[in-house]
């Protein structure tokens, strides 16, 4: 017979075909991997350095940052401090012979708390007690007042006039520990003059000395 027909593939033909077909597509599955990977991957170093960036800024606002004053040093207790004579007062029962007593106020201006450590006065026949007994504390705004209980020990080393008086007061605060004299003024002269009048009489003062 003869005729001209459509051609029969050979053999073989149609498996070169899928294998050729399977050997263009299997590149482009392995281009869409990679870009898969590269994107997360991509992502994550996105990620990463917005991170980094946030981090950096915020480190470099944290050091550039106004600096805060440091807070003020408390003052010394002597600059926050002063001491008054307010009046004579009635010796104590059972103070020793030769004594006399009269209130001051110390009040703290401003500051810390103050600690009155010691109360001492300039006069070798004199010696002195104090009520509430030292150490005590003060804090500013609540003035304290403070019974002196002078003992005259030698009549001869005493003045006849104490013309300057002064009481020598040791402080302390949270800033330092200071001894300051505070001369208590006129009143506080004329009261100790009487005083020291009275506790030695009136005959020579070397008569009192026992």
């Amino acid at each position: 017979m003869s005729g001209v027909g459509p051609v029969e593939p050979g053999e073989g033909t149609r498996a070169r075909e899928a294998h050729d077909t399977d050997a263009v597509r299997a590149p482009g599955r392995t281009r869409t991997r990679l870009t898969e990977v590269y994107a997360r991957h991509r992502r994550a170093a996105l990620a990463l350095a917005v991170a980094a960036a946030v981090l950096a800024g915020g480190g470099y606002l944290y050091a550039t940052r106004p600096k805060q004053p440091p807070p003020p040093e408390p003052p010394y207790p002597a600059q926050a401090v002063e001491m008054a004579f307010l009046n004579g007062r009635p010796t104590a029962p059972g103070a020793p012979p030769r004594s006399f007593s009269f209130e001051v106020s110390l009040t703290v201006l401003s500051g810390p708390p103050v600690t009155v450590t010691r109360v001492t006065q300039p006069y070798a026949g004199l010696w002195l007690s104090v009520a509430p007994r030292a150490p005590f504390r003060t804090k500013a705004g609540a003035p304290r007042k403070i019974t002196i209980t002078m003992h005259v020990t030698d009549c001869g080393k005493v003045p006849k006039d104490a013309g300057l008086p002064f009481l020598e007061v040791t402080l302390r605060n949270a800033r330092a520990m200071q001894a300051q004299s505070f001369i208590l003024g006129e009143r506080y002269a004329q009261h100790l003059s009487e005083a020291l009048q009275v506790a030695c009489g009136n005959g020579p003062r070397n008569h009192q000395n026992t």
